[in-house]
């Protein structure tokens, strides 16, 4: 159900959405480009997505990085950004921090 306004797309279809889910992405960099990339593939439904990002949320970021907020301030930005991303998808987003 979630995915319908996608399927019945002639685009997309039911074939198109299975390989929307079978997807594997690599964002690098969660900043302004990298948060609305990450948005729309996590909404479309992109089986799995890989977060790269060594940077700090800071006050900056936060105008034009819609991932973020204030009270993530000088938090790493890839666990920010999975978090806020599992919150909309669950059942895509699996964190895993580097070692």
């Amino acid at each position: 159900m979630r995915y319908d306004r996608q399927i019945i797309l002639p685009e997309v279809g039911e074939e198109g959405q299975k390989k929307l889910q079978e997807a594997k992405v690599l964002i690098v960099g969660m900043g302004g480009l990298g948060s609305p990339i990450a948005l729309y593939l996590t909404g479309a439904g992109v089986g799995c997505l890989g977060l790269v990002d060594d940077d700090l949320v800071s006050i900056t970021n936060l105008q034009r990085q819609v991932l973020y907020s204030e009270k993530e301030l000088g938090k790493p930005k890839a666990i920010c950004a999975a978090e806020r991303l599992s919150a909309l998808n669950l059942s895509l987003i699996h964190i895993s921090e580097p070692t």
